[in-house]
C-alpha cells in the first residue's frame, strides 16, 4: 500500500488528524471534568458556609447534640449532599449519612486546610462510604473563635457520568470527524497523485514507442511547471531520437548496400553486428551470427589472427586472407572502436577476389599475347637471318622463305585486327545494325560457309530448327561472325566421324546451340575459355588466336544476350546464347 504516493500522502495526514483529534477529544474530557469540579467546588463551599452560619447558634445550645443532627438532615435533603458537622478536634458530631460512631476526621485533608485557611476541599476516595467524593470544608466562628467544622461532600458519580456521556459525545464527534478526514485526505492525495499518475502513464507509453504523446495539465504550480518541463524534455527527447533513428537508418542503408563487410565486435569477440556482405563473404546468416564468437563465424584462422593482432596492439592491423580452398580472396582491415585495448573491434572485408581474377587476366594476356608474338617474331628473325646468311642468293629456297615470312605477318596482322576488333566491340564504337531476322538466316550462311571445312576434317553438320521460330532482334553479320568462331572451334576439338549439331529453341528468349562430339573441355578451363588469349590444354597446339570466344561474347552481349559453355571432358561439349525475341 505505502508503495503508492496516493498512501503515502494520505496516511500521515490521517494520522496527524487522529493524533490531534485524540489529543483534543483527552483534552476537552479533562477541561470538562476539571470545569465541572471546580463548578462544584464553588457551590458545595457556598453552601458550606450556609450551613455553617445556620449551625452557630446550635453549637452554644443546650441540646447541641440533636439540633447539629436535625440541621444536617435536613440541609442533607435540601442540598442532596452530605452534611458532616465536627468539633474543632475532628470528632464528628453530626452525619447525615452515618448514625453510627465514625472514626475522628482531623486527619482528612478537606478539614486540615478549613483550619489553616478557612476553606478546605479535596476529591479523594472515601473508605467510609466505599465511593469517590469531593469535599468542600468550612470552619464555624463565634467572635472569632473557631468552635465547629462544617463538612458538605458529594458522590463523584454524576460528574462521571456527565463526563462519560461528554466522553462519548466527543468520541462520536471524533469518529465523525475522522471519517470525513480519511475521505477528504484520500481525495486530497489522489488529487494530488493524478498528475503523477498520469505522467507515469505516459512516460510507459513513451517507452513502448508513442513519443508524441504529452502531458496535459491547466494548472500553474509545481505539478504544472513539472508537466511543462516533462514536455519541453519530451520533445527534445523525441527530436534527438527522430535524429538518431535517421542516422541510423543511414547507417543500416550504408552497411547493407557497401560491398565491403563489416564486422563489430566486443573486447572478447563476440559478433554484435554484420551486414550482408560480410554474411555473404563468410558463408553465415548475418541474424544468426550475432552473439557468436568471431571463430565461430569467420571459421578461418587468418582472419582471427588478424583481429587479435588488433585486440593486443591497439592499433590497425591489416591482411590478405584467402577463405578456403576455392574462397574469396579478402584484405581483412582490424580497427579498433575505443581508444584503450580490449575494446570493441571493427573488422572490414574487401573481396579481392575480382581484383585477384583481373590481375590474373592481366597476366595471362601479356604472357599470352607475348607468346603468340614471339613464335611468329622468332620465325622471321630465323628467315631473316637465314636469308643473310646466302640463302637469299638461292632463288627457290629466298621465295619460299618469303612465302613463310608472308604467312607469319599475316598471322601477326590477322592477331592486331581482331585485338582492335575486340577493343572496338567492347568500348561500344562498333554500332549494331539491329533488324528483325529470322534465325535460319542467320545460321545457314553460316553452317554453309563451314560445310566444307567439315567434310575436309570428316564430320557432319546438322541443322536442326523447330518450325514457327519467332524473329530476333540481330546484326545479321556479327552473329554469323559468332556462329562461324563456334562452328571453327567444334571442327578443330571433334575428331574425324563426329557429329556437330546447330540447334535452336524459342522461350522467353531464342537459345541458338552449336553442339559437337568432340574432346570436351576440362571442369577447370570451363570458367576462363571465354578469356582473351585463354587457351585450354587442348587447344595449345591448335593454333589461332585464342580470341575468337572473346570477341563473340562481346557481340552476343551486346546484343541483350548471354553465352555459356556446357562440357563434359572427354564427351563434347556445347556452345550456346540467347537473343532478344522482335517485340510484338
Amino acid at each position: 500500500m505505502f508503495g503508492s504516493i496516493r498512501w503515502r500522502i494520505a496516511v500521515p495526514y490521517i494520522l496527524l488528524a487522529l493524533v490531534a483529534m485524540l489529543g483534543m477529544m483527552a483534552y476537552l474530557s479533562r477541561s470538562s471534568r476539571q470545569a465541572y469540579l471546580e463548578n462544584l467546588h464553588d457551590q458545595l463551599l457556598d453552601e458550606a458556609i450556609l450551613v455553617a452560619d445556620l449551625a452557630r447558634p446550635a453549637f452554644t445550645s443546650a441540646d447541641r447534640a440533636g439540633q447539629l443532627t436535625s440541621l444536617a438532615l435536613h440541609y442533607s435533603s435540601l442540598l442532596a449532599a452530605r452534611v458532616t458537622i465536627m468539633a474543632t478536634d475532628g470528632g464528628v458530631l453530626a452525619d447525615s449519612s452515618i448514625t453510627t460512631i465514625v472514626d475522628n476526621h482531623l486527619n482528612r485533608p478537606e478539614v486540615q486546610q478549613a483550619l489553616a485557611t478557612g476553606r478546605g476541599f479535596s476529591v479523594r476516595f472515601s473508605t467510609t462510604l466505599g465511593q469517590e467524593m469531593i469535599y468542600a470544608a468550612v470552619p464555624v466562628s463565634n467572635e472569632g473563635n473557631t468552635i465547629g467544622i462544617v463538612r458538605l461532600s458529594v458522590p463523584l458519580t454524576a460528574i462521571n457520568a456527565q463526563v462519560h456521556h461528554l466522553n462519548q459525545t466527543l468520541a462520536v464527534a471524533t469518529l465523525v470527524g475522522l471519517i470525513l478526514v480519511i475521505v477528504l485526505a484520500i481525495l486530497i492525495a489522489d488529487r494530488t497523485a493524478l498528475p503523477v499518475r498520469q505522467l507515469t502513464a505516459i512516460v510507459e507509453q513513451m517507452a513502448q514507442g508513442d513519443l508524441g504523446i504529452r502531458v496535459m495539465s491547466s494548472t500553474r504550480d509545481e505539478v504544472g511547471r513539472l508537466a511543462e518541463a516533462f514536455n519541453n524534455m519530451a520533445g527534445r527527447f523525441q527530436n534527438q531520437m527522430e535524429t538518431l533513428v535517421d542516422q541510423r537508418n543511414k547507417l543500416e542503408a550504408v552497411l547493407t548496400h557497401m560491398t565491403d563487410g563489416a564486422v563489430i565486435t566486443d573486447g572478447e569477440g563476440r559478433v554484435q553486428l554484420m551486414n550482408p556482405a560480410a554474411a555473404h563473404l563468410l558463408g553465415v546468416a548475418a541474424e544468426q551470427a550475432s552473439g557468436e564468437s568471431l571463430v565461430a563465424v569467420a571459421r578461418d584462422h587468418q582472419v582471427v589472427a588478424v583481429w587479435q593482432r588488433c585486440r593486443q596492439t591497439g592499433k590497425e592491423q591489416s591482411d590478405l586472407v584467402e577463405i578456403g580452398i576455392r574462397g574469396p580472396f579478402l584484405r581483412v582491415i582490424a580497427t579498433p572502436l575505443q581508444e584503450p585495448p580490449g575494446g570493441g573491434l571493427l573488422l572490414i572485408l574487401q573481396d579481392l577476389t575480382q581484383v585477384r581474377r583481373l590481375e590474373t587476366i592481366r597476366r595471362d594476356f601479356i604472357s599470352n599475347i607475348s607468346h603468340e608474338l614471339r613464335n611468329p617474331l622468332a620465325a622471321l628473325k630465323a628467315l631473316v637471318d637465314t636469308l643473310r646468311d646466302g640463302a637469299i642468293d638461292d632463288r627457290p629456297m629466298a621465295e619460299r622463305f618469303l612465302v613463310q615470312m608472308d604467312a607469319e605477318v599475316d598471322a601477326m596482322t590477322q592477331m592486331v585486327r581482331e585485338l582492335l576488333e575486340l577493343s572496338r566491340i567492347e568500348s561500344g564504337k562498333v554500332p549494331l545494325k539491329l533488324v528483325p531476322t529470322g534465325v535460319a538466316d542467320l545460321i545457314n550462311p553460316a553452317v554453309e560457309r563451314l560445310r566444307p571445312q567439315a567434310e575436309r576434317a570428316g564430320l557432319t553438320i546438322g541443322i536442326d530448327l523447330p518450325d514457327n521460330l519467332p524473329l530476333v532482334l540481330a546484326d545479321g553479320e556479327r552473329l554469323q561472325q559468332v556462329l562461324s568462331n563456334l562452328l571453327h572451334n567444334a571442327i578443330k576439338f571433334t575428331p574425324p566421324g563426329g557429329q556437330i549439331t546447330v540447334s535452336a529453341t524459342a522461350g522467353t528468349m531464342v537459345t541458338i546451340s552449336v553442339q559437337d562430339t568432340g574432346v570436351g573441355i576440362a571442369a577447370a578451363d570451363l570458367p576462363r575459355i571465354f578469356e582473351r588469349f585463354y587457351k585450354a590444354d587442348r587447344a595449345r597446339s591448335s593454333g589461332g588466336t585464342g580470341l575468337g570466344l572473346a570477341i563473340a561474347k562481346h557481340i552476343v552481349q551486346a546484343h541483350g544476350g548471354q553465352i555459356w559453355a556446357e562440357s563434359i571432358e572427354g564427351h563434347g561439349a556445347t556452345f550456346r546464347f540467347t537473343l532478344p525475341i522482335r517485340a510484338g
